[in-house]
């Protein structure tokens, strides 16, 4: 009797984020397989220090953690958030990953000086926008996001971008509708410029960036949780 293959998923959070943005995901999928590893990327966490941090740190603990997981499992999935994202799509180009689950992936993210414009408008503004998603982000995090940390974020995407049309890993990506940090439309484009027999995209209605916390979010859980235990290759698109 052939045994049964283990998986694990790595969790790969956002920038200036933590383990938190993916929990509640986590958590609905904690018994669907055999293990899992969730790191804190270098300076982020529930207290940021950026500072002198570089995409490469970044990169280099997405794969140390892969390695760590692929040791102890025979398959692993990959679920990453915002640039968690991104660190995902570039383990799918360097190492054997099972599938990918991308959460308002930042491949197309504003640039620096426009992440800068923001916070500087939020500060001249007296705290006062605290309706819009960007601000409402940023908030706590004000003074403590240097632009080198910016700039090397951008540096992640840069390393990244011009490879996603290799992505041969099957693929679902989910997007919010109400994304105020990255484009829903963006979505799409990712999509279409991967070239897996199998991708999927979902749009959540009342998703913004934060995803994993969006209303709909127990009817989105479960269509990750159906890709992850599907043995077939089915391609769907849903919007």
């Amino acid at each position: 009797m052939e045994a049964m293959m283990t998986v694990g998923i790595l969790y790969l959070h956002g920038f200036s984020g933590g383990k938190y943005e993916v929990a509640p995901l986590q958590q609905y999928l904690t018994t669907f397989v055999d293990d899992e590893e969730t790191p804190t990327l270098p300076g982020h966490g529930e207290r940021l220090f950026l500072r002198g941090y570089k995409a490469e740190h970044w990169l280099k603990e997405a794969e140390l953690s892969y390695r760590r997981l692929a040791k102890r499992v025979d398959e692993v999935i990959v679920i990453g958030f915002s640039m968690g994202g991104v660190l995902a799509l570039h383990l799918a180009m360097r190492y054997p990953v099972k599938k990918l689950v991308l959460l308002s992936p930042a491949l197309q993210y504003i640039e620096p000086k426009q992440l800068l414009k923001d916070m500087a408008i939020f500060a001249s503004k007296g705290y006062q926008l605290n309706t819009d998603e960007t601000f409402q982000r940023y908030a706590f995090k004000f003074g403590q996001i240097p632009l080198s940390a910016a700039v090397q974020f951008m540096r992640v995407v840069a390393l990244t971008a011009p490879y996603v049309k290799t992505i041969t890993t099957p693929t679902m990506i989910v997007q919010g509708k109400l994304d105020g940090m990255v484009p829903y439309h963006t979505a799409t484009k990712l999509y279409q410029k991967i070239i897996a027999l199998d991708k999927r995209l979902y749009f959540s209605a009342t998703g913004k960036h934060h995803i994993c916390f969006s209303e709909d979010c127990e009817k989105w859980f479960a269509k990750v949780s159906t890709f992850i235990n599907d043995k077939s290759l089915i391609i769907e698109n849903e919007t």
